[in-house]
């Protein structure tokens, strides 16, 4: 597929564009995969073109594997360019951390006009990195939050697990759920012995036009339901102008991905790459199916009404 890429020097943010053959004026910033140009990336702007949507990907860097003081002002500029090239709307999509990055970028940033936050925090976490380090795969960031903006980090919950006992929690949570990651303890803990403020939590009321916030109960990194039933009640609490539209399943694990997407990512084998994941999956294959296909349906509605309205 041919698309244009950006890089931090040059365009101030690290990323690439890709158009519709439809000629759209509507894009929609997707951060999915841990590169704007890898599999996973590719994966979701095919689905996405498919419903004739142009499509910016972004991620923190090439190959950068964590989110630590996300600089939001390289949202802002993607903004700036994409409403300057043609592009009348503008969304944004995103998923696990991403989801909070997709939440928090929309209720600082009036342009966009379609959130889509998958399996999302309702609050901002503390910065995180992966790779390599002291036999571990991901340890918190001293003193950083996930996102920063115009040079400040933003207020965040600090973990209660400092290098190297995250990633041991991480370790006993995965094996105890028999899932390929599970971090949800961490997060509980973390909450018991910080409990969130309201400088932590994302003002979701600043959200403008069209907001969907997908989870499902048995997700076992966080509890992403919680954090999606306590959105509601914030938006119930205060005035608000954007149309809410909230799904939460029972059975879906953290993959809540439309199955469009994840067959276009898998076209053989997804149902049996999400199986291997998590345990849920293997214990209700059918209902989890069932929860991809409803968000397969749920975001096709919505990004067509919001197209054409």
């Amino acid at each position: 597929m041919k698309h244009t890429h950006f890089d931090m020097e040059a365009d101030g943010f690290y990323g690439a564009y890709w158009t519709c053959k439809s000629r759209s004026d509507c894009a929609i910033i997707t951060m999915l995969g841990d590169d704007s140009e890898d599999y996973m990336a590719r994966s979701a702007v095919k689905w996405l073109l498919r419903l004739g949507v142009n499509v910016m990907t972004m991620s923190p860097g090439r190959k950068v594997y964590g989110h630590h003081n996300y600089p939001l002002e390289r949202v802002e500029t993607a903004i700036a360019w994409l409403k300057a090239h043609g592009n009348r709307k503008v969304g944004i999509a995103g998923a696990s951390t991403t989801g909070t990055l997709a939440l928090t970028a929309a209720s600082l940033f009036p342009d966009i006009t379609l959130t889509i936050a998958m399996t999302p925090s309702d609050f901002v976490w503390q910065g995180f990195m992966q790779g390599k380090r002291d036999g571990c795969k991901e340890w918190p960031v001293e003193g950083e939050s996930l996102f920063s903006y115009r040079g400040e980090p933003l207020p965040y919950l600090p973990f209660c697990y400092s290098h190297p006992q995250y990633w041991k929690v991480i370790q006993e949570e995965s094996k105890r759920t028999d899932s390929m990651i599970a971090s949800r303890r961490l997060f509980d803990d973390s909450e018991k012995a910080h409990p969130i403020t309201e400088a932590e939590s994302i003002k979701v009321e600043a959200i403008r036009g069209n907001l969907l916030l997908i989870g499902a109960e048995d997700d076992v990194l966080w509890d992403t339901a919680k954090y999606i039933r306590r959105m509601e009640r914030r938006l119930a609490e205060h005035p608000h102008s954007c149309t809410v539209e909230a799904a939460v399943y029972q059975h879906g694990t953290h993959f809540v991905f439309p199955e469009g997407m994840i067959k276009t990512m898998l076209p053989v084998g997804s149902g049996l790459f999400v199986k291997l994941a998590f345990s849920a999956a293997r214990q209700y294959p059918g209902e989890c199916r069932e929860t991809r296909l409803d968000i397969d349906r749920r975001l096709t509605e919505a990004i067509a009404s919001w197209r054409s309205a």
